[in-house]
């Protein structure tokens, strides 16, 4: 869940109880990952899931049950997907359940506080039924984990990095890519110089630019930012596409279009003095393969899969080294493109 600690305050301000339900451990076929968590009210709306099923129904059964005992605890629940309760997945969960009462409220706000800062991470011990007192000791590079160790340990991070997407064009596959990406964990730089061409979409992680010279805004993007290029016209496609390879440091360039205009802007590249390595790292067409569909909705989702799955990848490839075991340089040239066939 994309907060934790902002939801559980609202609910002891209202409730004077909360719970929070965290998987710390996960083995074989499960349904979430270590770090997957809800919250609980004590009139049984969750926000969050780990998972659904039985195991989830269970679970915020338990931390109902310990809500109306009124006080402040964590009790750590081990269990197998198995048939007895009525879920086959096959593998075995560690859930904490952890209750918090209004006397924690100012603990949580600090959390809240932390958390709307942006990913964080926070250490603290387990011990028995004892309330767990997280202290935060730096800011999270991966995803949302938790993990505890022989000891009782409890090392987590909350909150998920996003990745920054400079998105050129406001037409109808820009809207609609605009809205598949908004629930999945990237900061989208939306750029036009039309300013009448942008519809009025009030999300929090989504900035958009007017600008008469959109290749310019290339210059103060992080390195790890994604380009995708969808403008209204094909000469200023060129324009910025030149001007991000001449960056060499987007690990992904996409460009909307067919394999006719990938070979006609191939050529351009080559008239305009790029290397040939240049010249094949960027991503054209974009999208998985597989969908053909040329409805803007459909263009969307195809893509949206497509940087998820790279920007995946790069997360979990060690530094140094790229998701294809290519060498650190040839990832900031873009290769990530032949990761889909998409690079020629």
């Amino acid at each position: 869940m994309r907060e934790v600690f902002a939801p559980l305050h609202r609910l002891l301000a209202r409730d004077g109880v909360a719970a929070l339900v965290t998987v710390v451990g996960a083995k074989g076929s499960t349904p979430r990952e270590a770090g997957a968590r809800m919250v609980v009210s004590i009139d049984g709306a969750i926000s969050g899931t780990i998972g659904g099923g039985r195991l989830e129904l269970d679970a915020m059964e338990h931390a109902i049950a310990a809500l109306h005992q009124g006080r402040d605890s964590s009790e750590r629940l081990d269990l197998a997907l198995g048939p007895s309760i009525g879920q086959c997945c096959g593998g075995a969960v560690s859930v904490m359940v952890e209750t918090f009462t209004a006397a924690r409220l100012e603990e949580v706000a600090k959390l809240a506080e932390a958390e709307a800062k942006g990913p964080f991470q926070t250490t603290a011990i387990s011990a028995g039924t004892a309330p767990i007192d997280r202290r935060v000791i730096g800011t999270a590079l991966v995803g949302p984990t938790a993990e505890v160790d022989a000891d009782g340990r409890l090392d987590e991070s909350f909150g998920e990095p996003l990745r920054e997407l400079l998105l050129f064009g406001a037409g109808h596959v820009g809207r609609a890519v605009v809205l598949a990406l908004a629930p999945l964990p990237f900061r989208i730089r939306w750029i036009d110089g039309r300013r009448a061409a942008f519809p009025d979409l009030p999300l929090s992680r989504l900035e958009q630019v007017v600008t008469g010279t959109p290749a310019a805004e290339l210059k103060a993007a992080p390195s790890d930012a994604f380009v995708l290029i969808m403008t209204h016209d094909h000469g200023l496609d060129l324009d910025i596409l030149h001007a991000s390879l001449s960056e060499d440091r987007f690990p992904y360039v996409g460009l909307i279009g067919s394999r006719t205009k990938r070979a006609r802007f191939e050529h351009r590249l080559a008239e305009l003095g790029h290397a040939e390595a240049h010249i094949r790292a960027f991503t054209c067409p974009i999208g998985v393969p597989g969908i053909t569909s040329k409805e803007p909705a459909h263009i969307a989702v195809s893509v949206a899969a497509e940087l998820l799955i790279v920007d995946e990848k790069l997360r979990r490839t060690p530094v140094g080294e790229t998701a294809t075991g290519q060498s650190a340089d040839s990832l900031q040239n873009g290769q990530v493109a032949q990761l889909f066939g998409h690079s020629g």
